[in-house]
């Protein structure tokens, strides 16, 4: 089982599918390392050799990736909510930030509501 930057990869994945599965690279990114690297992407993580692990390991660790991209993105986070812009006010209050309605849809931000119903007057 390769381990490249703090993450085991799982073997029987192909190549390209497997290093997207540290934070901060995708398919495209991970594309280019193997190439990169002269690794071919239909080749499964468990039949790379020590050689091509070594060298993805080495093109990685120049790459901002793991804790210290998820630092960066949660001090990004933190900054635009001390500054108070609109996407700050929308971070702190858990609302979507990119212009989505939030009439009808949106629980995946919000969260589930509990509807309160309305009590009857009492009659005089």
């Amino acid at each position: 089982m390769a381990r490249i930057a703090g993450i085991d990869l799982p073997k029987n994945k192909r190549g390209v599918i497997g290093l997207t599965y540290i934070y901060g690279i995708g398919k495209s990114t991970a594309s280019k390392i193997l190439s990169d690297c002269g690794v071919d992407e239909n080749t499964k993580v468990q039949d790379w050799t020590d050689k091509e692990v070594s060298a993805i390991r080495a093109h990685v660790s120049e790459m901002k990736v793991e804790g210290a991209l998820r630092s960066e993105v949660q001090l990004n986070i933190k900054r635009l909510m001390d500054i108070g812009c609109y996407r700050g006010i929308r971070h702190r209050a858990g609302l979507p930030l990119r212009g989505q309605r939030t009439k009808n849809n949106s629980r995946t931000r919000k969260g589930k509501r509990k509807t309160v119903a309305n009590k009857k007057k009492a009659t005089k």
